[in-house]
């Protein structure tokens, strides 16, 4: 899967955030959907311009963002 055709940013889309293919879905709230317990086929059902393929480009993009070596807090 090609992350680059499903997940844009644009800086006047959702304030630069990551989102499916242009449209005004952030991944966070994709990733929101799913882990408060929606189906893929619910979200489906409520969002009607979205594809499977963009659920799971969304969790693809999470999956890479969590594979970082160290976190490190920067001082306040």
């Amino acid at each position: 899967m090609n992350l680059a055709e499903r997940i844009t940013t644009d800086p006047e889309i959702c304030h630069g955030k990551p989102c499916i293919r242009g449209l005004r879905y952030p991944v966070e709230m994709i990733l929101e959907l799913l882990s408060s317990g929606m189906t893929t086929e619910e979200i489906l059902a409520d969002y009607e311009d979205l594809e499977r393929e963009d659920i799971m480009a969304a969790l693809a993009f999470a999956a890479r963002l969590s594979q970082v070596k160290r976190l490190e807090l920067l001082p306040a």
